[in-house]
């Protein structure tokens, strides 16, 4: 008898960075002046010191102040609505610049001064403000004319420079003049045509009016294109669920919005792309009352420095607790979760919508010292952004990471949704609400540590996810990848089958579960669950591979023939696939068509074990008969 391989393919789901993309909701535009003004009745007023005793003039000290914090959103091509690089400028707009800066809403700055201080903190001191009221107060003296100040150079289009690859979006999405608020998803398909080295990405999103935000997601097993109804069409929706056919848990920030600049990764940080890989651009896009077309393109820039340091993101969320009545003006949402392995904590994201007022986030360490990792006082969702800090944060085994946020759905909120205030739950809606914390963190090398850091934290944020909901789908199926992968087979069936039972028609869980049951010997029991992925997704390559083999090692080769041959269909580059396909043939008697199969897999992989010796067999000379 011909032998197959067992293939028990993982299909790990990777879903954090999916839960990124479907958490960045703001459905009210973070450039409206308007609304920046409704904000100034916050009762909120900065402490400033004593106005300057000597005049205050633009050229002199206002242009530095304008030109730093202000300049990057409000200048030409912007999203802001009007520019501040002249004087002109400043003294159209000056009791408004001293408004909003008196009250903070400008510039947009949430975190509040903390032991951990942030990189490119855009917070003005109480002495900017006051010189800035204090120019206004002066009737907004120019100054001297002779000695203008130095006007910020903006590079206009790419402002990294010319990238080393652009990719533009295949097709223009067409976003309807009025409505709700749109998402959508521009599958970018194999931007690269070997392995390279990311060190940064430009995302241009199209006309900077209509696009709030967007993020990019690397797909390295092209399912997000099978949701397109045509190639490179693109589709909608916040959430997106992104496989991974390995554990790969490397998550970066790849996030746009307006007035923010391209981040450069540092060295021994970049991201590994391959030629078999889609980026998805995942946009919120607002209405302008006109017919608009969004096409958007990315800039890619290379470096020839692989990564040597893999950052992962932890999730806490507890969006279960989300029940808030009526009125309720300190409803408190937390989540606590314990490093299972020293880290340095290099960004973090907090989420709420509209309802979300303080937002905090403390480690408490094992000494019993805690420390505010972040605190947002006044939350405001058109201001959400990942703040990456000035250091390191470390972070040791053992650290409990707290997350506590506050809503307030009294009617005294200006930005509650609901007028009167209503009962809000967990949702995806602007009207719904959120309670998610991500930190990007680095682990630390351990010598003695025989497992990978990274899976022990994905192991350990899966089980606490258990916990807190039994029925989480990704965190079920999650683990179980984590745990095969580690060889307990046993335990991820369980968990694999928690996952099926929670989706019964999942066709990767499905898969997942067979591929797990015959890796365990127990061929017959898998059988089933590989049927089931088929009948959702019958192009399925792995599932036909895993069926084939379940069929196979109940030695029915010839309906293991019919799967080994789509699944060299759907993936001709496979060796195993060919090889199997050919061990097949050979068992129902097409000799000669097996040989082609074996030479075909071994050209593919000439170290391809299973096509060599089945091959050799098949040149052997018949055994003599007794």
């Amino acid at each position: 008898m011909m032998g197959t391989i067992s293939r028990a393919t993982q299909q790990t789901r990777i879903v954090l960075l999916a839960s990124l993309a479907a958490s960045l909701v703001a459905l009210v535009s973070a450039m409206s002046i308007h609304r920046i003004e409704a904000r100034a009745a916050t009762p909120y007023v900065a402490a400033a010191p004593n106005a300057p005793s000597q005049p205050v003039t633009f050229t002199k000290d206002l242009a530095p102040i304008l030109f730093h914090s202000c300049a990057p959103c409000h200048h030409p091509g912007e999203a802001a609505p009007f520019s501040l690089l002249t004087y002109s400028d400043a003294k159209t707009h000056a009791h408004q610049i001293a408004a909003v800066t008196q009250s903070r809403a400008m510039p947009p700055w949430l975190p509040e001064p903390g032991e951990f201080p942030f990189a490119d903190d855009l917070r003005l001191t109480r002495e900017q403000i006051a010189t800035i009221r204090a120019w206004v107060d002066q009737a907004t003296p120019a100054g001297d004319p002779t000695d203008p100040p130095a006007k910020p150079e903006f590079t206009e289009g790419w402002q990294l420079g010319k990238p080393d690859v652009i990719a533009r979006a295949q097709k223009p999405y067409a976003l309807p003049p009025a409505g709700t608020d749109s998402y959508w998803n521009f599958v970018f398909r194999t931007p690269v045509d070997r392995t390279r080295w990311l060190k940064a990405i430009e995302i241009r999103p199209g006309d900077k009016r209509l696009v709030h935000h967007a993020n990019v997601l690397v797909d390295r097993s092209e399912t997000a294109r099978t949701q397109e109804k045509q190639p490179g069409a693109g589709f909608g929706g916040m959430e997106l669920t992104i496989e991974s056919a390995a554990f790969d848990p490397d998550s970066h920030f790849l996030f746009w919005k307006p007035g923010s600049a391209p981040y450069v990764e540092p060295d021994g940080m970049s991201l590994r792309l391959d030629k078999d890989i889609d980026l998805v651009l995942n946009t919120h896009l607002q209405p302008s009352g006109k017919p608009e077309t969004i096409q958007p393109t990315l800039g890619l820039y290379f470096t020839d420095k692989p990564a040597t340091l893999h950052p992962i993101l932890l999730q806490l969320e507890n969006d279960r607790a989300l029940d808030i009545p009526a009125g309720a003006k300190d409803f408190v949402v937390t989540d606590d979760f314990a490093l299972p392995v020293d880290v340095d904590l290099l960004a973090i994201y907090p989420h709420a919508h509209y309802l979300g007022s303080d937002l905090q986030a403390l480690a408490k360490f094992p000494d019993g010292t805690t420390k505010s990792l972040i605190h947002i006082a006044r939350w405001d969702l058109n201001w959400q952004a990942v703040f990456r800090y000035a250091q390191p944060v470390t972070l040791q085994l053992g650290t409990v990471i707290s997350m506590r946020f506050t809503y307030d759905n009294s009617a005294d909120n200006v930005r509650n949704p609901n007028h009167p205030p209503q009962r809000v739950l967990a949702g995806n809606r602007a009207s719904d609400e959120m309670a998610h914390l991500w930190l990007q963190v680095l682990t630390r090398n351990n010598p003695s540590a025989t497992s990978d850091p990274r899976a022990l934290i994905q192991e350990a944020m899966a089980r606490h996810r258990i916990q807190q909901d039994p029925d989480d789908f990704a965190a079920h199926y999650n683990l179980a990848a984590l745990l095969q992968a580690r060889g307990a087979f046993l335990p991820a069936v369980e968990h694999f089958s928690e996952a099926v039972r929670i989706r019964p028609n999942d066709p990767t869980a499905n898969n997942a579960l067979g591929a797990a049951l015959l890796a365990t010997g127990r061929a017959a029991d898998s059988i089933s669950p590989l049927v089931a992925s088929l009948r959702v997704r019958p192009d399925y390559f792995d599932a036909h591979y895993n069926l084939g083999n379940a069929l196979a090692t109940q030695g029915d080769f010839t309906n293991a023939l019919i799967h080994f041959r789509a699944a060299v269909r759907l993936n001709p580059d496979d060796a195993n696939a060919e090889a199997n396909l050919g061990s097949a043939l050979a068992e129902t008697g097409n000799r000669e068509e097996a040989r082609l199969h074996y030479e075909r897999a071994l050209k593919l992989n000439p170290a391809n074990e299973l096509a060599r010796e089945n091959l050799r067999v098949l040149d052997s000379p018949p055994a003599p008969k007794n």
